[in-house]
């Protein structure tokens, strides 16, 4: 079946798990209120519904009224979940500036986000103050994957202490720790094609030199992300924005490292020099990564 689904995408409503493939859906309660009072969706328009778990449904409005909208659905499709999966472990930022880098983060791309009770944090989670905060970020997170169109919602999991996070380091497939002083940069590190990758992003104070040794010890790798120092509310939205590219989730095709496409341009560089035309195709079809033009006057990275 044909897909119904514009290229900006439509509105996305979410419902429980099991709804979403009724051949009649209708939205009520808070998903209603925002439906017809809000987004004021009129009969005929697109709208889809999601299950949050990878399930879309794709709907036509039937009926509106004051506080629910109906739809009819006209396909179901299922979305797997994005590979390999990028993890953030986000250390707790001062005054609302974890829901800033809760809702950056999931617009962008992130699967799961773990709150950090970092050394230097100085936002401390104690008994309901925690509990209440915890529930901000997941609500953050619901209403940032509605805004973005992600078929899966990211799980924000419980608080994390330095000691919990160094057992999930070793368990990564690669662990990256930003660092404004490291000397790997972030956009040249090898990144592994399967496996859990695990982003740590320290508080405003910085990650303490203890905690620096034993994530380090557990496997991480250091890395800085550029020239400026970002908030710690932004730093991970950048930094993920550079991984999801490298992985290929953004851009289609994983990014092959810096170090290999200067080599492969080196070879395709003194072919060309040595044999002409005919030497650079030779490398050219050992490389096809390169994409040379067919006159071999342009190379695209």
């Amino acid at each position: 079946m044909e897909s119904l689904r514009p290229t900006a995408g439509p509105p996305l409503f979410l419902v429980p798990p099991g709804e979403v493939t009724a051949r009649v859906i209708r939205l009520t309660g808070p998903e209603g209120h925002h439906a017809a009072a809000v987004r004021r969706l009129r009969p005929g328009e697109r709208a889809d519904v999601g299950d949050g778990a990878g399930t879309v449904a794709e709907g036509v409005v039937s009926e509106v009224g004051k506080n629910f909208v109906t739809l009819d659905i006209r396909a179901v499709h299922t979305v797997p979940p994005p590979q390999p999966p990028l993890i953030v472990a986000q250390a707790l930022p001062k005054g609302d500036r974890g829901e800033l880098a809760v809702e950056l983060m999931t617009e962008i791309g992130v699967d799961a986000v773990i709150p950090w009770a970092a050394e230097r944090s100085i936002t401390k989670w104690h008994a309901e103050r925690g509990d209440k905060a915890l529930v901000k970020w997941r609500a953050t997170a619901r209403e940032a994957a509605k805004q973005s169109r992600r078929a899966w919602l990211p799980e924000v999991t419980d608080l994390a202490t330095t000691a919990a996070l160094a057992q999930r380091v070793s368990a990564a497939a690669c662990a990256v720790v930003l660092e404004a002083d490291a000397p790997a940069k972030l956009h040249e590190l090898r990144l592994p094609d399967a496996g859990e990758i695990l982003l740590l992003v320290g508080p405003e104070g910085g990650i303490s030199p203890a905690e620096r040794a034993v994530l380090r010890e557990s496997g991480a790798i250091e890395a800085r992300l550029g020239p400026t120092v970002l908030r710690t509310s932004t730093a991970g939205a950048a930094a993920a924005a550079v991984l999801l590219s490298r992985i290929g989730r953004w851009l289609g095709e994983p990014a092959r490292p810096l170090t290999r496409l200067r080599a492969d341009l080196l070879r395709f560089t003194a072919a060309y020099a040595v044999n002409g035309a005919r030497g650079a195709h030779e490398v050219n079809e050992a490389f096809p990564s390169l994409k040379i033009m067919k006159d071999f006057s342009v190379v695209k990275g």
